[in-house]
């Protein structure tokens, strides 16, 4: 395990936070929650029948004795979270509805993180993004100030570290979301030990091409300047401008990035997703997330193509970020 993740144990070690697992069915799931367990790293709390989850785990060869497992069906606390959701919904949902609402794990368990009867909240496993993303979104809500969340990439290998974002969530961001994105990305490396030096990318050079998406950029180097005065932030770079010096020095001679960013900001959904995977696939990086960003309380989404191991990691993850906030 990389040295990123060691730290990370380090840092929650001792801290019984407990995060959420709504589902408590999946073998990855349940493998990588015994064995948060077992390393008493955090307290998993796993959604789903009790007997049916006690058996999964007893036929992987599991122990989730250790573990908090609480079925919808028979949630004593049912009524205290009906009303807290009617009260955050702010007339949107009756009490009728909130009981039909709860019943769905991901609704039941961001509940939970919500009326803090637990920290953090790891799901995707056999859900799509929307599915963890819109009880987050309705409950715990944006920070204050935030307009939107995002999704963050940590890219791992040996010893080199990177934040890629937005790589997860916002389709065509405008030039306030991507300065938005670019503060938010800083703060997520600086939980990593990642000292930011942000880049705002585009296909153009500090107006080497011109256009309304190169405009766009430039304008969110503006915002994000004025947001954020001391963060080393510069663009809009092509990516060799960003990462190789020698570039950086006939491009941008004056930048104060000098092609030594480590946090890079796509001007879309499909640059920052196409990009994380290639750095992955081609360049052998660990791609560890996506971590969402902007949330009040930590809700993390995984690939329904994950493993065991990713569950493991992202949970360390979501307790770091507990921490940080």
């Amino acid at each position: 395990m990389s040295d990123l993740f060691q730290s990370l144990k380090a840092r929650i070690s001792g801290n019984n936070l407990r995060i959420v697992f709504p589902e408590g069915l999946d073998e990855r799931i349940l493998t990588a929650a015994a064995r948060l367990a077992e390393e008493k790293l955090v307290t998993p709390v796993i959604i789903g029948n009790i007997e049916q989850i006690q058996e999964k785990a007893k036929s992987l060869g599991v122990s989730v004795e250790a573990a908090e497992i609480y079925d919808t069906n028979n949630y004593i606390m049912m009524d205290e979270l009906v009303a807290s959701f009617v009260e955050r919904r702010k007339g949107k949902a009756t009490e009728e509805e909130a009981r039909r609402i709860l019943l769905d794990e991901n609704y039941f368990g961001t509940m939970l993180v919500h009326t803090n009867k637990a920290d953090g909240l790891v799901s995707g496993a056999a859900h799509s993004t929307a599915d963890t993303v819109r009880p987050a979104l309705q409950i715990i809500k944006t920070k204050e100030g935030i307009r939107k969340t995002s999704g963050v990439f940590i890219m791992v290998r040996e010893e080199e570290k990177y934040v890629f974002a937005d790589c997860a969530i916002n389709i065509t961001p405008d030039s306030s979301d991507l300065a938005e994105i670019a503060i938010e990305s800083a703060r997520t490396a600086q939980m990593f030990d990642i000292e930011p030096r942000v880049a705002m990318l585009s296909f153009s050079t500090k107006g080497s091409a011109k256009s309304l998406e190169t405009k766009k950029v430039v304008e969110a180097v503006q915002e994000a300047k004025r947001l954020n005065p001391m963060l080393v932030l510069d663009g809009e770079f092509q990516f060799d401008t960003a990462f190789v010096p020698s570039v950086a020095g006939k491009k941008a001679p004056d930048s104060p990035l000098q092609g030594d960013a480590n946090v890079f900001i796509f001007p879309s959904l499909e640059a920052g997703n196409i990009s994380y995977k290639i750095a992955q696939r081609l360049g052998n990086f660990e791609a560890v997330g996506p971590i969402l960003q902007g949330l009040n309380r930590p809700v993390n989404d995984l690939s329904r193509g994950c493993n065991g191991e990713d569950v493991y990691k992202l949970a360390l993850i979501t307790a770091a970020q507990v921490l940080h906030r």
